[in-house]
Order: structure tokens, then sequence, then C-alpha cells
């Protein structure tokens, strides 16, 4: 199974730390980094090393477990006090997935009962969160596949599939084992802008899984829906609100508003991790904006006038009335709203 982060055991030339897939060269180069020190490995979620919203939080976790491994040897006496300062690092690294908050929460919620060195203690914990991760979206691909009735067409935007999670997949995990059934006969993947996920990171996973797919431009898919092929939109989640409103890549939105219009129906898959129950609605989701030159710049070229500004914020909040079912491993959500999405978590 493909594995975007990975913790490692100490070799001949490198410290026990965190391997990741560099997701920023993919499909033309396969180059796995290791990160043995919780700054560099902050710095490589931010610039996209990588991404996806449970990938975030897994490498999180891991980045604790090198916070502590450095704090403990600064002082093993005040430790969780030093140890602070690189979690805050850790948090701000990416400010929209709420995975990453709920990983780091649940690695600090064990340093009180920590006896002398943490580390074991804290490696064991985020193994863990790795672990329930593959399987949540194992049991996710079997209940997303469960709504899909007859063979047919879908779209998904972004990547939420093995390199966007601990393996296997979100959105990728309904589709991997709904075409296993016979129930999907092939995927339109959006090449989604600006940083080409879709083209250069779901289709090459499809295609390593020999899953017919075709991609096509982003602006391109309200044309699709129109030709009544496309029963359905499959989508993951970087966070999502108390009332069921889902932020994920920019883009999902219009997806939605386009999909409704033409009765395509919608389903967002997320573990119960990127819930986020203190926002009551997809207004209170913060929305990462990202660097002007990502829009003004392809490749390194600048495609883009002189003193032209761009506007590029990384996710977009698409209301829960635009969506038809909320997948997660606790089970689904249809139609979602403040009532069901909190029964979820009763």
């Amino acid at each position: 199974m493909l594995c975007p982060v990975e913790w490692v055991s100490a070799g001949v030339d490198l410290p026990e730390g965190v391997d990741l897939i560099d997701q920023r060269i993919l499909p033309h180069e396969f180059k796995v980094n290791h990160y043995a020190d919780v700054g560099e490995l902050s710095e490589a979620i931010t610039d996209m090393v990588v991404r996806g919203a449970p990938a975030i939080g897994i490498t999180a976790a891991y980045g604790v477990v090198l916070a502590a491994r450095q704090a403990y040897a600064q002082s093993a006496d005040k430790w969780r006090e030093t140890i602070e300062e690189d979690l805050a690092l850790l948090m701000a690294s990416r400010p929209t997935a709420v995975n990453l908050q709920w990983a780091i929460d649940r690695m600090r919620g064990l340093f009180a009962s920590i006896q002398g060195d943490p580390e074991p203690v804290l490696l064991a914990e985020a193994m863990s969160i790795h672990d329930e991760d593959i399987a949540a979206n194992i049991h996710m691909g079997e209940l997303g596949a469960g709504l899909i009735e007859d063979e047919c067409q879908v779209l998904t935007h972004c990547n939420a599939g093995a390199l966007a999670t601990g393996g296997y997949g979100t959105a990728l995990g309904v589709i991997r084992t709904a075409y296993k059934q016979g129930k999907i006969a092939s995927v339109y993947a959006c090449e989604t802008r600006p940083w080409l996920q879709g083209a250069r990171l779901t289709a090459w996973e499809l295609q390593q899984d020999n899953i017919p797919t075709t991609l096509l431009t982003d602006s391109a898919a309200c044309h699709l829906y129109s030709q009544g092929n496309i029963k359905w939109v499959i989508v993951g989640a970087d966070r999502i609100a108390a009332n069921g409103d889902v932020c994920n890549k920019i883009g999902t939105y219009a997806h939605a508003v386009t999909a409704r219009h033409h009765d395509v129906r919608v389903m967002v898959v997320a573990p119960t991790s990127t819930f986020d129950l203190n926002a009551r609605s997809g207004q209170e989701i913060p929305i990462e904006q990202r660097a002007e030159e990502e829009i003004l710049n392809y490749s390194g070229v600048k495609i883009a006038p002189e003193n032209v500004p761009a506007w590029n914020p990384a996710f977009d909040v698409t209301p829960a009335d635009l969506i038809d079912y909320i997948v997660t491993e606790k089970g689904i959500i249809e139609a979602p709203n403040s009532g069901n999405v909190e029964s979820l978590f009763d």
C-alpha cells in the first residue's frame, strides 16, 4: 500500500525519524525525504512536501515525537514546557486542516502521565493514529461504495487518495472499492489549479491501480456535468463544521453548485478527526491564503504581466445543503445538518 508518511528506524547514515514522499515532484520523480528535526518537518508541511488533511495530521503526530526528543535532550525535567514552542510551530504550518490540531491535541493529552523519556510513549501513540487512519479509510471505502447502486462514471477534485492519508485514501478509497465491485466504470479527475494535485497525484494514483481515468481542466467540469454521464462527485475534506458545511480544496464549492443543477450527487468522504465541532458553520473556518507566486508563475516561469496581483485561497466552503452524503468511519450522514452531525458524535 502506498504510504506518503512513515516512521523509520535509524540507519547507517540517518537518525530515526519521518520519511515523506515528496509530492511536489510527482509523478515525474519519486523521491523520499527524511526528517529528524521538528522545525524541518514543519517547513515540509508548509511547503506541501506532504499534503491532505489526514496525512498532515499523521505527520504532525510524528512531529510531536521529534519535538519531544529534542525537548527532553535539552531538559529532562522541563521538556513539557520546552516542547510548546515547537508545537506552536507545527500548529501554524497549515491553518485550515483541522486534523493537524486534532493530532497535536491527542498527543499532548499524554504528556501529564509520562514518566521519564517521552519518546517511546508518544511514538506508540503516533503509530496508533497512523494505523487507525488506514483502517478508517478502508471502512469508509466500503460504506461509500455501498451508496453507489449501478455502474457509472464519477468525478473527483484534488487528491484525496493514499497520498493524502495514512494509506488507501478517503474519496479515492471509495473509488478504489467501488471499482473493484464493478460499480465505477471510469473516473474523471480535475487538474486542480494551482498545484495540480488532480493531474499530478490523483491521475497517477489511479493509473497505478489500473483504474480508467480521464483528466480535464477545472473549467471543463460544468460542461461535462451537462452531458449527463457523471453520476457522482466524490471528494475529501480538510475541515467539516458542526452544521455539515465542508471546507475542501478551492473549486469544490463550484462543483457542488453545478452538480446540484444537473442532479449529480455529491459524496464527501472524511474521518471524524476532520470535523471541527467548535466551528458552528463554514464561516468560522480559517481559509489559508497562499503566495501570489503560485498563481502568477507556472513551473518557475512568470505567466502574468508585471504588477498584476493574485488572490490565492487554498480552500473554499461548500454549504451543507449542497451535499448529499458525508461518509465517515462511524457511519454515513445523509443530507448533513447540525442535528445529524451532532448525533454522529453522541
